[in-house]
């Protein structure tokens, strides 16, 4: 079970750890500090769903039915690319780039972009449900299940991880062109990653 474990969770890991619109939102609210054990915890849990469904034979069912690609395709491009723009309406707003600012913000609102960036992204239902899934086909029995819950703990261990850790970097973030630059590279990720996106309907 632990040589299934870790495999579960190396190979997890791998797949999270990477420049991504669900990354930069966690990393902007570590930063800013708002409401950041319940967004990384619903990461987390999602992640956690998401691979037990393609641990339980999901993936194959999704990658028959071309439509349901389709429609999370369309829909996720759309909301990358509109969030997009109220980053890069950020970096030109002086106002609202204060480090130092830590007001609770709308914990609705947060949850609903959080939501979003982990439901409307199919990168998020190939690397849990399609490719996790399909590699657990290897394992039988407890090992299958192990290996899930490798996969799941790597979530846990880098969503917390990015959250927390983020605060690290507070006293760069105390200068406002700190923040530009940073929304400044979400935007840039979030519209890479939408016309990406939007570029497979054609």
């Amino acid at each position: 079970m632990l040589p299934a474990s870790l495999s579960g969770f190396f190979l997890g890991a791998s797949l999270i750890i990477a420049i991504g619109a669900q990354n930069a939102f966690i990393l902007r609210q570590g930063l800013l500090r708002q409401h950041v054990f319940v967004l990384c915890l619903i990461c987390a849990l999602s992640d956690a769903l998401l691979i037990a469904a393609g641990v339980a034979g999901l993936g194959t069912l999704i990658a028959q039915s071309p439509l349901l690609i389709a429609v999370v395709t369309a829909g996720g491009g759309l909301f990358l690319l509109a969030y997009a723009a109220i980053a890069f309406r950020r970096a030109l707003t002086p106002h609202a780039l204060k480090a130092a600012d830590r007001g609770e913000g709308n914990l609705k609102a947060a949850v609903i972009a959080c939501l979003a960036f982990t439901f409307l992204n199919p990168h998020v239902y190939l690397d849990t449900v399609l490719l996790l899934g399909s590699l657990s086909a290897r394992y039988e029995g407890t090992a299958r299940l192990a290996y899930g819950a490798g996969a799941a703990l790597a979530s846990f261990v880098w969503f917390f991880s990015l959250g927390y850790g983020a605060r690290l970097l507070q006293p760069i973030f105390a200068r406002p062109a700190a923040w530009r630059v940073l929304d400044a590279v979400i935007g840039l990720v979030m519209v890479a990653i939408g016309l990406s996106l939007l570029s497979r309907l054609g």
